[in-house]
């Protein structure tokens, strides 16, 4: 059952540099005024917590905020829409394929989505806001390309939630007018 809603979700490791990336936009976003059934939350390193909530099928999009490999300068943004129905989608490079599916500190966002499908859940429309990483060493802060790119990163957030969310009502705007047609037509 679908509830209109869209969860944009920030994801990364404070620990590790430019890992904290998804938590730093999504921290940043506290302050922004977002659409009615849009939600955002700080799901850090509990990609498995992320995974469980979707299955109760509450939200039709999912936007995922975290560092991701882009073969591409440190700061680099891109979204990304992942088809779950293609079986050849994929967020990594392909040696990281083989990497356990559920590790519950250490769940990327392919790791959640592949996780969501093999428990049998389903979210309609996937996108990643990613970053390419500069350092992901110990350390807590961003390096400075990555700390540049979080500005333009909310930016783009918030601009896909507003869509999304106005996607969404347009969608149960039309959903209703067709079942009062459909009621009209019925008892005429």
């Amino acid at each position: 059952m679908s509830g209109g809603r869209v969860l944009v979700a920030g994801i990364g490791n404070i620990f590790l540099g430019d890992d904290a990336f998804g938590v730093e936009v999504v921290r940043r976003l506290r302050d922004v005024v977002l659409p009615a059934g849009v939600e955002v939350s700080d799901y850090g390193i509990r990609g498995m917590h992320l995974a469980y909530d979707l299955l109760d099928g509450r939200h039709d999009v999912l936007v995922m905020v975290d560092a991701l490999p882009l073969d591409e300068p440190p700061g680099t943004l891109a979204v990304l829409q992942v088809d779950l129905d293609d079986p050849g989608w994929t967020l990594r490079p392909a040696d990281v394929l083989a990497a356990p599916a559920a590790d519950g500190h250490g769940m990327d966002p392919e790791s959640v989505l592949r996780l969501l499908r093999s428990l049998g859940g389903r979210v309609g429309r996937v996108l990643v806001v990613g970053c390419q990483p500069a350092v992901l060493d110990e350390r807590m802060e961003l390096s400075a390309p990555v700390s540049g790119a979080v500005d333009e990163a909310v930016r783009t957030v918030v601009r896909i939630a507003r869509e999304e969310a106005a996607r969404l009502a347009a969608g149960e705007r039309q959903v209703a007018r067709s079942a009062t047609e459909k009621g009209v037509t019925a008892d005429a």
